[in-house]
Order: C-alpha cells, then sequence, then structure tokens
C-alpha cells in the first residue's frame, strides 16, 4: 500500500475503486486500522473512490511522540486529501474516527458533501478512564496492548455475537495487540481531550449517526444528543456494540449507503 509523506513522516493509505467516482474517507477506530473496514470496501467502492488510511500511531503510518490531539488528526487527513488532489468528499468514521469526522464538520464543512459519525460522542469518557489507559499501556507496552486486546472483545462486541462469530473477532482485535503502545497512548490522549458537545450545532455537512444499542462506550443516548444538535441529521440504531461495522455487517453497510 502507498503512504503519503506528512511533514514528520509517512501517513499509510489506500484507494479503491474508479478513479473518477465521488471520494469517500474511511477513518478507524482506537487500537485498529484500516482494514477494520474490509467488509464495507467492496460495496462502497461500486459507487465511490474509497480512500482508507491508518491514523497516526496505528498501522504501518508514523508514530511520533504524544500526546496528539483530535486537530492534529484531522488535519493529516486534509494534509493526506490535499496531496492526492482530493478538494471534495465525504467522510465515515467510528469512535476515534468519528470524533474526527466531528472536527472535520465543524473546521472544514465547506469540503464536505455527507459525514457518517458511528459509535462515537461528542465527549467521550472522561479524564481518569484515559489517564489510567495510557498510564498502563506506557508501563506495560507490548504486554498490555495484548491484555487491552482480551477486554476490548467485551467492549467492542456483543456476548452472543463474539462466540459466534471468532472468525471475525479475532482480526479485528489482533490489531489492537499489534498498535504501538506509543501510538495508541498518544492517540488516547486525543480522545481524552476532545469535547465537541458546544460545537455540534456548527455542523452544516448532511449527517447520519450510527449507535449500536449494546454499545457500553458510546452509547445510544450520545447518538442522540449527536442527533439533536446537528441540523436535519439523521440517526440510526443497529444490533451490536462498539464496533457496529463489523457486527451489523450487511445491515451497516446498506444503510450507510443509502444514506450517501
Amino acid at each position: 500500500m502507498p503512504a503519503f509523506s506528512l511533514s514528520d513522516g509517512p501517513l499509510n493509505y489506500r484507494l479503491d475503486g474508479p478513479a473518477d467516482a465521488p471520494v469517500l474517507v474511511l477513518s478507524n477506530s482506537l487500537g485498529t486500522d484500516l482494514h477494520m473496514w474490509d467488509a464495507q470496501v467492496p460495496a462502497f467502492a461500486e459507487r465511490f473512490r474509497v480512500l482508507r488510511f491508518d491514523t497516526r500511531g496505528h498501522g504501518a503510518s508514523l508514530v511520533t511522540p504524544g500526546p496528539y490531539s483530535i486537530e492534529q488528526l484531522g488535519r493529516d487527513v486534509l494534509a493526506l486529501l490535499d496531496g492526492l488532489g482530493i478538494q471534495r468528499f465525504s467522510f465515515c468514521g467510528l469512535s476515534m474516527g468519528g470524533l474526527i469526522g466531528q472536527w472535520l464538520g465543524i473546521h472544514a464543512g465547506d469540503r464536505l458533501e455527507r459525514l457518517v459519525l458511528c459509535n462515537t460522542a461528542a465527549k467521550i469518557g472522561n479524564d481518569d478512564v484515559w489517564n489510567g489507559r495510557i498510564d498502563t499501556v506506557l508501563k506495560g507496552r507490548e504486554q498490555a496492548m495484548r491484555d487491552l486486546r482480551d477486554a476490548s472483545i467485551g467492549r467492542w462486541f456483543t456476548p452472543g455475537f463474539a462466540v459466534a462469530q471468532p472468525e471475525r473477532v479475532e482480526p479485528i482485535v489482533a490489531m489492537l495487540a499489534q498498535t504501538s503502545p506509543d501510538g495508541y497512548a498518544a492517540n488516547c490522549a486525543a480522545v481524552r481531550d476532545a469535547d465537541f458537545r458546544e460545537q455540534l450545532g456548527a455542523i452544516r455537512a448532511p449527517t447520519l449517526v450510527v449507535c449500536g444499542i449494546g454499545d457500553a462506550v458510546t452509547t445510544c443516548e450520545d447518538g442522540r444528543f449527536m442527533q439533536a444538535r446537528i441540523a436535519d441529521a439523521e440517526r440510526v440504531e443497529f444490533e451490536a456494540a462498539h464496533l457496529s461495522n463489523i457486527e451489523a455487517g450487511e445491515a451497516f453497510t446498506t444503510r450507510v449507503l443509502r444514506f450517501l
């Protein structure tokens, strides 16, 4: 896969679909990489030029000293788009990717066609949770990332799905175990510090809010909060936990495509 050179290192990305199609950017969750969207790409790429990338600190992208900010990650996206000569685009991000999407909607809305905010919130968690996780990861390093992998199964997927579909669960949680501890901790700080509750009204792009009924990380109530503050936003709920694109599968893909 190609890499785009930011000023401080490479940003790994992949393009799929017709070169002359409208562009759809997909943004990964904390602790995963661009392959979290593998199940969606065949259908999305029939209608869009699909641009996926590994967020800074993840996958094969650069790992720079932290902490990061959502603004920094959003500017990485804009730099990648500028480097590829892409002016207008739609954006679909999940969890941390949804925070990046909110930042883009607030600060680069003139470039957005449509915005899909999946399993995210205007404010995710609290300082104590994130600071504790950062400390654990920086002290425990690779073993801490492997421990997080096991703990994340219950946060990312409903119990029934995790038991019934291990072949779909294991490749996703394996991404977490392989994530750089420094990159993960730096991104935890970005999520910790992001708070768009007072800025959501600035989003003008047509927006779809996607929620998982079994998501204890970013709840349906968080989704309703965003929908109420983004003009004319739509909302959909799936029988899923945090990674609704994996668990809801075809239903997720169909609904997002219909909106786009």
